[in-house]
């Protein structure tokens, strides 16, 4: 019998909108909402909803993609429609966890502020960027940054799509030698920190006392772990997953060759856009793939 996965998109996914028919149309899908409003004295409604810079800056963001999220599965789960295990890009992982029953709502969204906190201070603006690399042999990247101090591969996204970060100028003369090396493009990405790099290591552990204080729950379903790109099934390996998370590399073409090889056939992503299942396209052309960013989407389902 095939298997269903549900993922969920990480920072760079946001837009304004996202989420605004759920919470127009579905009662239990603005209370998530409205509940985040007051969880963190801020008007989550306005944030995702009217246009704004906020939205776009890390503290901010984090805490909208995951009430997004977590808002929008209110309505999915009426449809009947379940996984059999769940995953997330970077931040999308505190919405796999909370639809794995590993986390509270209220916890994963306030985690997720301290979170984006944390991360925005710390590297100084202009200090840290990211590239992507694409049409590139995983195993060259490797070897090509393996020599160039204070620079690290962010994500493995797909064959063909890694994502390097670290200090500018490090991040730089990686892109130099990856050419060098025939890598034809290496993309520069609009972002506003070097996110899992060894550069955001203390990060993490700024946030490991922060996550002491929350009681993580046994998965009810495996969940894909960003750190290990493995299947997670104790809570009591969680916290340390999410603390490494900050800086290590997300393995996100890992978790899913898991799942395909657990049997997951079909790939819903839940949240704005449709990154992730262009993904899972690339790693296995045959693969069903849905995606729910909108109440009509789900209608469609």
């Amino acid at each position: 019998m095939s298997k269903t996965a549900f993922l969920f998109p990480g920072q760079g996914a946001q837009k304004c909108g996202m989420g605004q028919s759920f919470y127009e149309s579905d009662a239990d899908s603005r209370a998530v909402i409205d509940c985040a409003s007051e969880l963190l004295s801020l008007d989550m409604r306005k944030l995702l909803f009217e246009p704004n810079e906020k939205l776009d800056l890390t503290e901010y963001t984090q805490p909208a993609m995951v009430a997004c999220g977590i808002s929008m599965l209110q309505a999915v789960y009426k449809t009947g429609l379940r996984a059999d295990v769940c995953a997330g890009l970077s931040l999308g992982e505190y919405e796999a966890l909370y639809a794995v029953k590993a986390l509270r709502a209220e916890d994963a969204i306030r985690t997720v502020s301290e979170r984006g906190r944390l991360m925005a201070e710390a590297v100084p603006a202009g200090q840290g960027t990211m590239a992507a690399v694409l049409g590139a042999e995983t195993p060259l990247v490797e070897e090509v940054i393996r020599s160039i101090p204070k620079v690290w591969i962010a994500n493995y996204n797909c064959p063909g799509q890694l994502v390097i970060s670290g200090e500018t100028e490090a991040v730089q003369a990686a892109a130099e030698a990856l050419r060098s090396a025939g890598v034809r493009r290496v993309l520069p990405l609009k972002v506003s920190g070097p996110f899992h790099s060894g550069l955001l290591s203390e990060a993490g552990e700024k946030l490991r006392p922060y996550l002491n204080q929350i009681c993580f729950s046994k998965p009810s379903i495996p969940y894909a772990a960003n750190f290990t790109g493995e299947y997670v099934e104790e809570e009591t390996k969680i916290k340390d997953l999410l603390v490494k998370q900050v800086s290590g590399s997300v393995r996100f073409e890992q978790s899913i060759r898991a799942m395909i090889a657990d049997g997951v056939t079909r790939f819903v992503e839940i949240g704005p856009g449709k990154t992730l299942t262009g993904f899972v396209k690339k790693i296995d052309r045959e693969l069903e793939t849905v995606n729910i960013e909108t109440v009509e989407d789900l209608e469609k389902i």
